[in-house]
């Protein structure tokens, strides 16, 4: 007899899959953007040094595919299914398995942990195709599909944190580099954030929506440049406690830090570290890889401060009309020209026009992550879904990110997505736009 599964709110009838056919597409697209990660991993670089802030890329690899087999093929509430992988439950299940202990797990050989993958992506694609699952199980697919895409961009960040090569392809064409300079003032009114329903998949931390009221306030245009944050280094920006609040001082201290972790000074001029490159420090590209500590200590010295999350949904998604945007552009999907996702390079702080939100600010979606000053918190009306670890563990410790990176995808990339993760995180690919005091 075939099973119901377990469905969450998002799963019921307010849920708008994606078309069974394009969602297999995209399995196989996560999965090759998997393999481009490890593709030229030896039996050195298969598990790594121990970092807190990576996972051993074998250990990760084959997590992906579990999470993919346990939602999709063994989902529990089903008649017992065996694992494809002998002890995958012991072996990758992260919310039991310590951080430092998947360094001396017995894992498979990476041949073993690939055909693993591959073997999962390519079952659940088979029943997609055939269309004989239970109710609800597409959400779960959905899930899978996005938890893999958000480790496919974790791998780039271990890369760059390694200084192994760009995973991508080197990118064909340049950007222009337009004016972008200076504030937007916006009115403030009411803001509507979190899920409704009907808008395709969402995630527990969006549910649900709810009426914020946002104050008037005046955002800058343009995230802030590697030339805008080299000149808060070479004030003395990070050896002056003023600027620094407590946690941030403590944690530059710690650090031994003067300037960005990527940056190095050199005879000729300043250098940033892109993944396995050193290059001379590209002024007009965002300043990336800087933490919230970072940000707001720059922000102090500027005599600015991040945005909150409502503010930066606000100059993200409303419009003067009242009405609300998906994308900072509108509804379409996002294109090369509009938001700069999944391509492996920064672009200029002041390129791609076409997708300035209603306001005129610009790149919201895509090149780097944004800090805001919100704490991650759950929405009024929050209950975890089926995946409990998603969201609930991180709020109130974890701090609300905003936008995506030049390694996200665009499936997910959309204004009312939250990222999250700790202040002290330089790693992942994110910068920062600032609000006037």
């Amino acid at each position: 007899m075939r099973s119901t599964l377990p469905l969450s709110p998002a799963a019921g009838p307010q849920f708008s899959p994606v078309e069974p056919a394009r969602l297999a597409r995209w399995l196989q697209d996560s999965q090759v953007a998997t393999l481009r990660c490890h593709a030229d991993m030896d039996g050195r670089r298969w598990l790594g040094p121990y970092l807190p802030v990576v996972n051993p890329p074998l250990w990760e690899l084959g997590h992906v595919a579990w999470f993919l087999e346990r939602w999709c093929l063994r989902h529990p509430g089903w008649p017992d299914t065996p694992s494809l992988m002998a002890r995958a439950d012991a072996l990758y299940d992260s919310s039991r398995i310590a951080h430092v202990a998947r360094w001396y797990l017995p894992l498979p050989s990476p041949r073993r942990t690939i055909d693993y993958l591959r073997t999962v992506t390519d079952k659940v694609s088979e029943r997609l195709a055939r269309g004989d699952a239970p109710e609800g199980w597409q959400y779960f697919v959905e899930l899978a599909l996005y938890h893999q895409d958000m480790h496919n961009e974790a791998f780039t960040y271990t890369r760059q944190t390694l200084s192994y090569a760009n995973p991508y392809a080197a990118g064909a064409g340049e950007w222009r580099n337009e004016a972008c300079a200076g504030d937007v003032a916006l009115p403030g009114g009411t803001l509507i954030m979190g899920a409704q329903g009907g808008e395709g998949f969402f995630f527990d931390n969006e549910k649900w929506a709810h009426e914020v009221t946002v104050q008037p306030f005046a955002i800058s245009r343009c995230v802030v440049t590697a030339g805008e944050f080299l000149a808060f280094v070479e004030d003395g920006g990070y050896t002056r406690r003023e600027w620094w609040d407590e946690a941030g001082w403590r944690w530059r201290v710690a650090q031994g830090r003067r300037h960005p972790a990527y940056w190095r000074r050199r005879a000729a001029g300043w250098e940033r570290r892109a993944f396995d490159r050193w290059l001379p420090l590209e002024t007009e590209l965002p300043v990336v890889n800087v933490n919230a500590f970072e940000a707001e200590a720059y922000c102090r010295w500027a005599g600015r401060r991040l945005p909150s999350e409502a503010e930066w949904e606000f100059a993200a998604a409303a419009q003067p009309d009242g009405g609300r945007r998906r994308y900072p552009w509108g509804a379409a999907w996002p294109q090369t020209h509009q938001a700069n996702l999944d391509s492996g390079r920064l672009a200029p702080a002041g390129a791609l026009p076409a997708g300035d939100s209603a306001w005129g600010c610009r790149q919201m979606l895509g090149n780097v992550w944004e800090w805001t000053a919100s704490v991650f918190r759950p929405y009024p009306g929050f209950a975890p879904d089926p995946y409990t670890d998603y969201s609930q563990p991180w709020f109130g410790s974890h701090r609300v990110l905003r936008g995506g990176s030049f390694a996200t995808t665009a499936r997910l990339a959309r204004n009312a997505f939250r990222n999250f993760y700790t202040p002290d995180r330089y790693d992942i690919f994110a910068g920062f736009r600032t609000c006037a005091p």
